[in-house]
Formats: structure tokens, C-alpha cells, sequence
């Protein structure tokens, strides 16, 4: 259990309310009621736009696990920002769906696994942005899925036909650039 002080709204009853292991608020004054707790998503692209993204350079990584299986119904929730930061030596999910019209805020159920990786170089991988694998451009970024959060993200790449990783002749140590085309 955690507690937290509420500095936002000092007059508040006592100040304090406490999340318990299920992120749920407990002993919060009416002020602290409307509070979201941490497990709710807030979408972002009220605010934040495609073209708030100027410049990016681009983020690499090596594949570390080839994925191959395939699902028809899997319900990946595509959260509602545009961008993940994904930091040196983490490891990701790559996986693809030939919902190509999918955006951030959908669910995507049509799904091929390609490929787990780990990042050489940091940055921020935004949707739009092209994966690149061994070279060849596999398709775009069209969301992020946090399923596995904090493990690992899962990254959606909308593609014209769905492949998993064999078929798409990925190897472990292949290497993976997402980068705008």
C-alpha cells in the first residue's frame, strides 16, 4: 500500500489517500475521488498530433527471439499515443496485423508474431514510422500495445499481408531500424 499526499488540493480532508496493490484509491477526501488512478489511460492526441513529431532519428535494435504464430481474435488495445520512448538494451515485441487502417485507441485482432529485440540505440519509435528489417521495409507503426507493461511493449506494424517471423526470413541477430520512409 502506498500513500500519497495530495499537494494539488491541501485543503483536503487529511491531504492523504493511499493506492492499494490494485492501483485502486482508498481513504481519499471528495476532492481526491475524481482522481484517475494509475491503471486508467488518458488519451494524449487531443493534444498531441502526428506533426508535433518535427524530427527524429532513428531507433535501432537486434532481434533476440523469432516469433512465429498467428491469431485471428487477439484484441490488442492500441493505446491512444502516438510515440514510445524506448530506452538502450530494453526489449520489445514486435508484432503485425494486416488491419492496416488500425490507429492509436483501436484494437487489433488479426495479428502475426514477427520477432522479439532488444534496442542498440535509444529514441522514440512514432507511429507512421517505417520497420526496417535486414534493410527491408516490412511495413509501418500504426500503435502500441502494453499488455505485458512493465516487461515489455508490444509494437503493431500494419502490413499489406500477414507473415510471421520464419516467413518473413527474420533471424535471430537481424537487424531492426524504425525510421521514417
Amino acid at each position: 500500500m502506498r500513500v500519497l499526499r495530495c499537494q494539488s488540493h491541501p485543503e483536503s480532508e487529511t491531504g492523504l489517500f493511499r493506492i492499494n496493490l490494485m492501483g485502486e484509491m482508498t481513504g481519499q477526501s471528495s476532492l481526491a475521488a475524481g482522481m484517475k488512478t494509475p491503471q486508467e489511460k488518458v488519451a494524449t492526441t487531443r493534444f498531441v498530433t502526428l506533426a508535433t513529431y518535427a524530427a527524429n532519428r532513428p531507433v535501432i535494435c537486434a532481434v533476440v527471439t523469432v516469433l512465429d504464430s498467428t491469431h485471428e481474435t487477439r484484441g490488442l488495445k492500441l493505446i491512444s499515443t502516438y510515440s514510445r520512448a524506448l530506452r538502450k538494451n530494453s526489449i520489445h515485441e514486435l508484432i503485425a496485423t494486416d488491419e492496416a487502417d488500425k490507429r492509436p485507441g483501436d484494437t487489433a485482432n488479426r495479428i502475426a508474431y514477427l520477432a522479439f529485440f532488444e534496442v542498440a540505440r535509444g529514441g522514440c519509435v512514432i507511429a507512421g514510422e517505417t520497420l526496417f528489417v535486414d534493410g527491408k521495409p516490412i511495413g509501418q507503426i500504426i500503435g502500441f500495445d502494453e499488455t505485458h507493461e512493465p516487461n515489455h511493449i508490444n509494437i503493431i506494424i500494419g502490413v499489406k499481408q500477414r507473415r510471421t517471423g520464419p516467413q518473413l526470413k527474420i533471424k535471430v541477430g537481424s537487424k531492426i531500424k524504425f525510421e521514417r520512409a
